[in-house]
């Protein structure tokens, strides 16, 4: 299962409610994927080609490679 190196985020289950007439109807299993990208990053002084969220390179916690 792909997984961002970084933060650990990787893909989670939940429920996918139907609502119909104010009541809970059906409940059906859905998957929520992270939005992750392939990327060249230093890491240990390497360049390596590494899966990564895209929150945590917003936040900056990935030195890209150049």
């Amino acid at each position: 299962m792909a997984k961002c190196i970084i933060c650990g985020k990787e893909t989670s289950w939940g429920n996918d409610l139907s609502i119909t007439r104010s009541h809970i109807s059906k409940r059906n299993s859905r998957l929520v994927k992270p939005n992750l990208r392939s990327v060249k990053a230093v890491i240990n002084g390497q360049t390596m080609r590494v899966k990564v969220c895209a929150k945590c390179l917003r936040a900056g916690k990935v030195q890209r490679a150049n």
